[in-house]
């Protein structure tokens, strides 16, 4: 496939799924003429401005990604959403590719690449993927810091460590080398210790929320179960009480998913463990009705340390004082 290009360029070329930059061709000795026949010729292609594929047909996704940053020159990497696709954090992949590149650099916009600069690429950089990328721990954090609202830069961090990406450790200390960081406090919360487990924005409104300020007992997260001979995960038990948390942030439930989650529940049952369902709503406009439902299920399993958050929390309502002795 690569027998025309001079001979310390065929392995580049293998490595880079026969995307080669300008750069390289100049210094191997191809002639601006040379590479021009070979793209009027249809043998090769231009992808972007200074980035050519070396054969004809249409580029895979990854050799588009590999004409991106070599045409985006020295110390360019695939950053934000594209880093997200490549390292397996965002299934979706990304109309437009995004690149970042040292500051001190300026290049001329190209269509279909959105070029971010940063004083810290050289520190920002994965030390080991082929293809030049972000850290895993870098793409949350600058996701996270572009995010539309809090809940979404709580996703990323959620799903990075969901997902076993990273884990918290590495990501505070990330954090600790930017001296900018949007909702840094808020991060560095949803990162510590009390939270561990949490897999999901929704999980952590309901830790804050509901959870912690009505002083409910503390439990596994994704707790594991088994059925038919399958593991399943419950999004919250309440082992000792024998009370199981499912969250669905979702807007629809699909048929065949709402289905399961009834057997799944039934099969529960007859473990006598009572299942409660919230969703988005439920956990976020009315966090204190909520506790006082959790509550009082559990109490009623004999659960004996449910406090109210502020004095007229309906909490409080399901508490009965004992006289003093």
């Amino acid at each position: 496939m690569f027998d025309e290009l001079p001979e310390p360029l065929r392995e580049v070329a293998e490595l880079q799924l026969g995307v080669l930059s300008a750069a390289q061709l100049v210094r191997a000795g191809l002639t601006r003429n040379g590479v021009s026949s070979r793209v009027r010729s249809g043998r090769w292609q231009r992808l972007y401005r200074g980035a050519y594929a070396t054969f004809s047909g249409v580029p895979c996704r990854e050799a588009q990604l590999w004409g991106a940053v070599l045409a985006s020159g020295h110390g360019a990497m695939l950053s934000f959403q594209t880093a997200a696709e490549v390292a397996g954090l965002d299934d979706r992949p990304s109309r437009l590719i995004h690149v970042t590149i040292p500051s001190d650099r300026r290049i001329a916009r190209t269509p279909g690449i959105a070029v971010h600069h940063s004083a810290r690429a050289s520190q920002a950089v994965h030390p080991s993927r082929l293809l030049p990328q972000t850290r895993i721990e870098e793409t949350i954090l600058d996701l996270a810091g572009v995010a539309r609202s809090l809940d979404d830069a709580y996703g990323w961090v959620t799903r990075g460590v969901g997902r076993r990406l990273t884990v918290p450790r590495k990501l505070v200390t990330a954090m600790d080398k930017r001296a900018k960081m949007r909702w840094r406090e808020e991060l560095l919360e949803l990162l510590g210790p009390d939270s561990a487990g949490v897999h999901s924005p929704l999980e952590w409104r309901y830790h804050r929320d509901v959870e912690r300020p009505h002083s409910l007992p503390p439990g596994p997260r994704q707790a594991r179960d088994s059925r038919d001979g399958h593991s399943e995960y419950r999004d919250k038990l309440y082992e000792r009480y024998g009370v199981a948390l499912e969250l669905d942030g979702r807007a629809a439930h699909p048929a065949d998913k709402r289905w399961d989650d009834i057997r799944r529940d039934n099969a529960a049952a007859a473990k006598r463990i009572i299942t409660l369902r919230y969703g988005w709503t439920d956990v976020a406009t009315r966090p204190c009705e909520v506790a006082a439902e959790v509550a009082q299920v559990l109490m009623g399993r004999g659960f004996t340390g449910a406090r109210p958050c502020s004095p007229g929390c309906p909490v409080g309502a399901n508490i009965v004082k004992r006289p003093s002795a």
